[in-house]
């Protein structure tokens, strides 16, 4: 969206995570494994399926073979080898591992080297509004199909549930008064949104057990993610074989086999009509 894409590098891993160390027989860390596009196919950690390989990109920079790789390089062994990393050429280490500051990061810090600098999803003028809307969207949907998911009591579960679709109740009420979360400005708590709607029908519905609607079901989630898929620079961030293959194919103890549901017809990518129904924000790719 902001036109970094020249300045700044980007690797992807496979989707399925690996033994990190498959020569220790003490060492049963599972995550993500950097390989090439044309590298055969992976199987998952318990040896179930045949996963290819197609639009990953290796470590150029490090040539690091696991993702945990890089954090042991940066001295960091906590054993939490999480993605995104924002990895510092100079100094060699890692600069950050928070996807919500890399966000605002992207979104400030490289002005000078953008295409798209004009581009401001954290506004000061809303920040506060942001920030509030930032807390109870990732307690209740981002984090919250994640308390579903991995849930190990039916309390708990229920509790998450509860308020999970409490809140996507509270959105579908919101983006019928305007484009976006905060009217007519697209802002990251957009982007921050998006991410969890878009995983939900195909992922989430089936595999975290937040089955009570799919987001195509409520009219105005549906438009507003087809409205997001479609502004440009964010389809491109999007892999659904990627992330389908991922959370189907790295849980064992949720999906012992690997089997990759099939799935609907990718609705996000039709027309949704939203930039006339609210002319006032209306965006310069609104065709």
């Amino acid at each position: 969206m902001k036109g970094l894409q020249n300045v700044i590098g980007v690797s992807v891993t496979h989707p399925t995570w690996q033994r990190t160390r498959p020569d220790s027989a003490d060492d049963k860390h599972t995550g993500w494994a950097f390989v090439a596009a044309e590298d055969p196919p992976l199987s998952s950690s318990t040896g179930h399926g045949s996963f290819s390989c197609a639009d990953c990109v290796p470590d150029s920079v490090n040539g690091a073979k696991f993702v945990r790789d890089l954090y042991e390089k940066a001295q960091d062994t906590t054993g939490k080898y999480s993605v995104p990393v924002l990895w510092d050429k100079k100094l060699g280490t890692i600069v950050n591992n928070e996807s919500s500051e890399i966000l605002r990061m992207f979104n400030a810090s490289f002005n000078d080297l953008a295409q798209n600098p004009g581009l401001d999803l954290y506004p000061e003028a809303l920040r506060q509004q942001i920030d509030e809307v930032n807390e109870w969207v990732y307690h209740a949907i981002n984090n919250g199909v994640y308390r579903c998911g991995f849930a190990t009591q039916q309390e708990p579960y229920e509790v998450a549930f509860k308020e999970l679709f409490a809140a996507l109740d509270r959105c579908e009420e919101m983006l019928g008064r305007g484009r976006y979360l905060l009217g007519s400005t697209l802002t990251e708590a957009d982007v921050r949104l998006f991410m969890t709607l878009i995983r939900f029908d195909e992922v989430y519905v089936v595999y975290f057990k937040t089955n009570r609607k799919f987001i195509h079901e409520y009219p105005k989630l549906r438009g507003y993610v087809q409205d997001l898929y479609q502004t440009p620079g964010i389809a491109a961030s999007v892999n659904m074989r990627h992330i389908k293959t991922h959370y189907f194919t790295s849980h064992p103890p949720l999906n012992t086999y690997a089997i990759i549901p099939v799935g609907g017809e990718p609705w996000w990518q039709q027309p949704h009509g939203r930039a006339g129904q609210f002319p006032d924000a209306r965006q310069p790719w609104d065709k």
